[in-house]
């Protein structure tokens, strides 16, 4: 028997557990055509019965106004753990459980970001680094392998990471799916 887990979320991609949990994370890449900044993009954990608001709302109860009104609801939409800046596109991620990695990256989650298609100032094309302490993700993420669009003011891009995974020697593999090949993040 099929049933919903969570609602409301415009286009859940990547998914997984955080190690040694039974706690589901996810990004997703919200809607287009609203401006350059809205709506933004996110990263969350995925409990169920939550309702994240699309189509009607974004980011809580932010109203998107070209959707119909909604049934009167009691519950506000969840606001997501994480924002990404809108239209970066957050696509695979993976929780560092590698050995081989340095222990101040132990439990922090990596997001790949295929970039924008449809903003003036061109983002995401990198992997981020969302730190985690105690089981809760800082609200902020950080740059971790960028270089696939050096200028963000011009519409040349080098490469469109996807997907991220763990080889058997501890190093991360990023999936290009620009640049059609596979980079290898080594860390001393």
């Amino acid at each position: 028997v099929m049933e919903p887990w969570a609602t409301g979320l415009r286009n859940p991609v990547g998914l997984t557990y955080r190690p040694g949990t039974r706690d589901l994370w996810c990004t997703v890449v919200e809607r287009d055509y609203m401006g350059d900044d809205v709506v933004p993009d996110f990263l969350t954990q995925i409990h169920k019965g939550d309702n994240y608001g699309w189509p009607s709302y974004y980011i809580g109860k932010n109203r998107d106004p070209k959707a119909p009104r909604p049934a009167r609801s009691s519950k506000t939409p969840r606001v997501p753990d994480v924002l990404f800046t809108a239209h970066s596109v957050p696509l695979g991620l993976t929780f560092c459980d590698s050995p081989k990695f340095p222990a101040s990256y132990q439990g922090d989650l990596f997001v790949a970001m295929r970039g924008s298609t449809n903003r003036s100032l061109m983002t995401g094309y990198e992997v981020v680094r969302v730190r985690f302490k105690d089981g809760k993700p800082n609200p902020t993420y950080e740059e971790f392998v960028t270089g696939w669009c050096p200028n963000r003011k011009s519409q040349t891009v080098y490469g469109r990471p996807v997907g991220l995974a763990w080889w058997t020697d501890g190093s991360l593999l990023i999936a290009d799916e620009g640049g059609n090949r596979i980079w290898r993040v080594l860390h001393d």
